[in-house]
């Protein structure tokens, strides 16, 4: 029997069957940024379904069975109670996952990793921290700093330099064999920096899904969760690479009708009738998780073991106990903070800055209007542009520029799979039109680039 967990970290195949590639599946890819559902670069190459039992005999599926659904079912409890049980709950589940060994936790100026770094102070726990800022980028460390130091941990900062990624991006795509982009990973960019720093990572990956809302009405009728779920997961300039790829590959019918109709499906079949955040959630939990956060956990796990709090099956089971009215917001992580690590909470939140957990809900004219203004004509006067996105890094500059040619403009296997001049007109676009826009495009095909070397 093999069972395949709520939330798996690792990608699990049906078999090593790759004859025939899936070009509808690629055409998603493109658009989204995952492979949906159980796709994969091949039509005869599927994954093993989340939350669900296998029985596998010889290499073959013989049964299978689903022992977990997505539901809803709130209890009439208050925040104060849903904090409790959440507190007694995260912190047996860490103290359980890192069985005394020393941990390696990334540091952020969010909620999840700070969560992670009051249950490991509270339960005694051996940490070696760190965090990381893009050059000339918002200096994220400074919060992970801060927090490592209420904390007592010992921590160590980097910086993403540019052009990082032609070093390891061979490495990287086999690793995680090109199911994601490549300028997502950044933890690449210092993979041999972790080998000495503890035997584990605790990694808050899946935090803010579980216990956030995702920001619409609950009576979102069916038809509008739909478009919601759409705009969530197609990329800028997503749909445009995905839509000529299509072409290009003399797909029969319509992309968005085939990616719509996909979508409705698998939402229809999430049964969660009297609350669209919950089934958004869902879906997203079953469908985005798996195949896209899940995907770069492998460049951690290269280097060491990794545990996930809120990837446990226990967590995903009472988040479908909790009324939305206490995940709106973050209100649970937020009061857990308070109350369990109060100097945590007064440190500087990344999203709300210039405030903290205890006063958060002063961001709004006219509280944050100095900090604003003294924050805006601090980027104005800055000599160097500020670096807000990691494709920034790797495809911004000389070096860069002819690093990304190469790999998309002057690979001969590449120009098998898909035609130079639907990749030169992308990569002009990118250059000449909308750098933002298209950057989602480019990196997709450098990633189709390196996996067309992969297949031979």
């Amino acid at each position: 029997m093999k069972k395949i967990e709520i939330l798996p970290i690792n990608t699990v195949f049906n078999n090593e069957n790759k004859n025939f590639l899936d070009y509808k599946a690629i055409c998603i890819f493109a658009a989204i940024g995952f492979f949906l559902d159980d796709d994969t670069y091949y039509i005869d190459h599927k994954t093993l379904k989340p939350a669900t039992n296998y029985q596998i005999i010889n290499n073959e599926i013989v049964d299978s069975k689903q022992y977990f659904h997505w539901n809803y079912n709130p209890r009439d409890i208050s925040l104060k109670q849903a904090t409790d049980e959440f507190t007694e709950l995260f912190e047996s589940i860490v103290k359980e996952q890192i069985a005394g060994r020393k941990v390696i936790l990334p540091l952020s100026g969010g909620l999840d990793s700070r969560t992670q770094a009051a249950a490991l102070k509270n339960i005694g726990a051996d940490v070696n921290a760190y965090s990381y800022s893009f050059l000339n980028g918002h200096d994220e460390t400074r919060y992970s700093q801060k927090i490592a130091e209420v904390c007592n941990f010992p921590f160590k900062k980097f910086t993403i330099q540019s052009g990082y990624l032609w070093n390891c991006i061979d490495r990287l795509a086999e690793i995680n064999q090109c199911y994601s982009e490549f300028t997502h990973p950044r933890q690449m960019a210092f993979i041999d920096e972790y080998m000495q720093m503890g035997d584990v990572f605790c990694l808050g990956h899946m935090g803010d899904l579980l216990f956030g809302d995702l920001g619409v009405p609950d009576d979102l009728t069916f038809e509008k969760q739909v478009e919601v779920v759409l705009k969530k997961i197609i990329k800028k300039g997503g749909q445009e690479l995905a839509e000529s790829l299509w072409f290009e590959w003399s797909l029969e019918g319509n992309f968005m009708d085939y990616l719509r109709g996909r979508v409705v499906k698998l939402l229809g079949e999430i049964d969660i009738p009297h609350s669209a955040n919950a089934r958004i959630r869902a879906f997203k939990s079953m469908y985005w998780v798996p195949r896209w956060t899940s995907v770069n956990l492998s460049v951690f796990e290269n280097v060491k073991p990794i545990v996930l709090p809120y990837y446990d099956n226990r967590m995903c089971e009472f988040i479908c106990t909790i009324p939305e009215k206490h995940l709106a917001g973050r209100q649970i992580q937020i009061e857990y903070l308070k109350l369990r690590a109060p100097k945590l909470a007064a440190i500087m939140w990344q999203d709300q800055r210039p405030f903290n957990l205890n006063n958060y809900y002063f961001n709004k004219f006219p509280y944050n209007l100095p900090f604003r203004v003294i924050d805006k004509a601090r980027r104005s006067f800055s000599k160097n542009p500020t670096i807000q996105r990691n494709w920034e890094l790797q495809f911004i500059g000389k070096d860069n520029k002819l690093q990304l040619e190469d790999r998309i403009l002057h690979n001969s296997e590449f120009s098998k799979f898909i035609s130079p001049n639907l990749v030169g007109g992308f990569y002009q676009k990118f250059l000449n039109e909308d750098s933002v826009k298209y950057a989602h495009s480019v990196s997709t095909l450098l990633t189709l680039s390196l996996f067309s070397n992969l297949k031979k």
